[in-house]
Order: structure tokens, then C-alpha cells, then sequence
């Protein structure tokens, strides 16, 4: 079948049927993932309630990379969800600098994302948390039944491995629904709440119809730097959608990110009349707020080349069509809930950025010194 409205022959010559196909898919794949967590709900509880009752347990989400970025994402959500110390620190912050992050008497547990489970520094990560850390717990969230993340807690009862559908390893090189597969399934296992994926899945789904058009003649123009602002949750979203331009046209785009507040504080400085905004407006009223600003404040400017807006208020006006992508039926989501579709239209706009420039979204590194899964990491030994 066709995705993106590209034929199966012609994303296949151009080396991009993969991840066409990994960004449609994920509607469907969130209610895999909730199916497989309702499976599995026993053991999932038995393992994480006791430890979510523990007042003083301190929780790390970790990964690289997007993997990494799954925890910027969340980190305020369930902190407010929770009222949990939760933190999100990089496996690669955590490798180089174990005695800076690890607390030898803080029970903490170690969310680990990781779409292969082979990741070096994920491996080095989870030996020194259990080598510093004297009540230490592995949580570990993964698409891979093979990687050795997943084999190595089997028998370790402070450890559980959450396997995800296998459609969510990914077989393209950029991480699309193994990142929301893996945020969707930490949302419910550590949120007091629970997500359904009803309202993501529809939303999304309409717009990878709907938006899809206007999305791809957006990549066709010749916007040379690309900025994604969003507040709080949507600041961790911003990062891994720059990063997913960043990969799939090879760096050719150079894309950045920022929160609207800090925006202004230097960073700003990257607007010129080739450059693309993509503000993720909040549907929290006292956050939109800022977003509103922002937004405004870079329109009066008229420096930049395109400002668009990603809102979800059927109230929202911010001009023409093609300045404004709005999300019907999402008028009373949760910025949790938005998560997930907005992140779905930075992949989709990723791909046909990369399209448009004649890169393959499969494998995009021409050079081939970027990797699937990152090779030449030496790791040491610390005493």
C-alpha cells in the first residue's frame, strides 16, 4: 500500500519505504502497546507499584540519543502526574559522569529506552547504576526480544523488561515509532493516570491523511534552517523533532530547538529570511500564554522566512492554512495527548525534507560515519 501518498515502488527506489511506513504505522502501534501493557499488567504492577510507594525513590530516565529524548519529554509530565523526584539524564551523560548523577543511598530506579537494546552506553549505564547505587531497580523499555539490554534482566528480579510489538523496531535508520511506541507505553506504567490511545491514534491518523499535502510543498521550499520552539513537555518534543530533520536530510538542514521563553536569550539570533518556525502551542491556558507571545512576537518581526503554528484550540486563528496546521478533535487534550500527533507532523515533514532533497530516509548518512546503532564507543572500566 501506498504511504505518504508515495507508491510502494517509488519509496522503494528511493530508499524510504521503511520509514514512510514506520511513521504511519504509529496510530495503530500505540494500541498494540496498550494491548501488549494490559497483557502483561500483573506483571508490569508487581513489579513498579512497590517501588512507586516508596517515598524517598528517586527515578532516572535514560537513553541516547532520541532514546534520551523520550525522558525530556516525560520528565514533566510525571513529575506533575507523580509528585516523584524524576529526572532525565542521558546514558551519555550518565557513562562519563556516574559520581556526578548516581546517589549511593537514594533507592532509584533506571528507566531505560532503548529501540535496539544494544546500545553501548545503555549496557555501561545500567553496570555502573547497579555498582554505585546500593537499592537500585531496572526498568527497562524496549522493540528488541534480541538485544542484550532485554536478555541481560531475564533472570534479575530488580530488573523488568517491557518488550514492545515487534512492528516497533524499527527497520529505518531514524527512530519514528519505536520513540512514541516507548513514550506511550513509560506514560502509563509510571503516570498515576492512565492514557488511552484513542484520541492520539484518530488525530494522528487524520492528519497523516489530511496534512500530508501541505507538509510535503512545505519541503519543497528552500528554507535552509529549520527552529521547533515548544514549552516544558513540548521542549524535549522540539529536540527530537530537530534531530529527526537533522538525520534524515544528513545535516544538510540545519535544525535547532528551544523553548518559546528561552528563545529570545540568544538563540534567536539563528532567524533570517531562510529560516522555518515550528511553534508546538500548549493547550494548558497559563503555558499558551508564552507560547502566544512568542509566536506574535516572531510574526511582527517578519524576519523569518515561514512561522508555522501546531495547535489543537478550535478557537485558534493564526492566519492562513498555510501558516497554521490545526488538530481537530483535540480541543480538551492534555499537552500529554498532543505529544504524540505533533510529533507525528515533524516525522512526516522530516521525511519529505529529506525527499526533496534527494537524500534516502533509510539509510541517509552518505558518508556512512553515522550509524543505526552508534559504533566506535570504548567504554572504561570506573573504579
Amino acid at each position: 500500500m501506498p504511504y505518504l501518498e508515495i507508491s510502494d515502488n517509488l519509496l522503494k527506489r528511493n530508499n524510504g519505504y521503511h520509514t514512510a511506513k514506520e511513521i504511519c504505522q504509529q496510530p495503530e502501534m500505540w494500541h498494540k502497546t496498550k494491548e501488549m501493557l494490559d497483557k502483561n499488567a500483573k506483571s508490569i504492577n508487581k513489579f513498579i507499584s512497590p517501588l512507586l510507594k516508596m517515598d524517598n525513590l528517586r527515578i532516572i530516565m535514560t537513553g541516547a540519543g532520541s532514546s534520551s529524548y523520550i525522558g525530556e519529554c516525560l520528565e514533566p509530565l510525571l513529575i506533575n502526574d507523580t509528585g516523584k523526584n524524576i529526572t532525565a539524564i542521558a546514558t551519555t551523560d550518565l557513562v562519563t559522569g556516574p559520581h556526578r548523577y548516581f546517589q549511593k543511598d537514594i533507592p532509584t530506579v533506571l528507566v531505560s529506552f532503548s529501540r535496539s537494546g544494544a546500545s553501548p552506553e545503555s549496557l555501561a549505564a545500567i553496570k555502573l547504576s547497579n555498582q554505585m547505587i546500593d537499592e537500585c531497580y531496572q526498568l527497562i523499555i524496549t522493540c528488541n526480544n534480541e538485544g542484550q539490554l532485554y536478555k541481560n534482566c531475564q533472570d534479575d528480579k530488580n530488573s523488568l523488561a517491557v518488550l514492545l510489538p515487534e512492528e516497533t523496531h524499527d527497520v529505518g535508520f531514524a527512530m519514528t515509532s519505536s520513540v512514541t511506541s516507548m513514550m506511550f507505553a513509560a506514560l502509563n506504567i509510571l503516570s498515576n493516570k492512565t492514557y488511552s490511545p484513542d484520541l492520539m491514534s484518530s488525530t494522528a491518523a487524520a492528519l497523516i491523511e489530511e496534512k500530508n499535502n501541505m507538509l510535503k510543498n512545505l519541503a519543497q521550499k528552500s528554507l535552509w534552517r529549520v527552529v521547533f520552539l515548544g514549552s516544558n513537555e513540548f521542549k524535549g518534543l522540539a529536540r527530537e523533532a530537530s534531530l529527526k530533520l537533522l538525520e534524515l536530510t544528513d545535516g544538510k538542514i540545519i535544525s535547532t530547538y528551544e523553548s518559546p521563553l528561552g528563545f529570545r536569550h540568544g538563540p534567536k539570533s539563528v532567524i533570517n529570511g531562510n529560516t522555518l518556525v515550528f511553534m508546538f502551542v500548549s493547550n494548558d491556558p497559563y503555558v499558551r500564554k508564552y507560547d502566544l507571545d512568542l509566536l506574535a512576537e516572531i510574526r511582527k518581526d517578519r524576519i523569518a522566512g515561514r512561522v508555522i503554528a501546531i495547535s489543537a484550540k478550535e478557537d485558534d486563528d493564526f492566519g492562513s492554512s498555510n501558516n497554521h496546521i490545526k488538530l481537530a478533535g483535540m480541543n480538551d487534550a492534555s499537552d500529554a495527548e498532543l505529544l504524540f500527533p505533533y510529533l507525528t507532523l515533524a516525522q512526516i515533514y522530516a521525511f519529505h525534507r529529506a525527499q526533496a532533497l534527494g537524500n534516502a530516509p533509510d539509510s541517509p548518512s552518505t558518508s556512512g560515519t553515522v550509524n543505526r546503532v552508534v559504533e566506535g564507543v570504548i567504554l572504561y572500566d570506573y573504579e
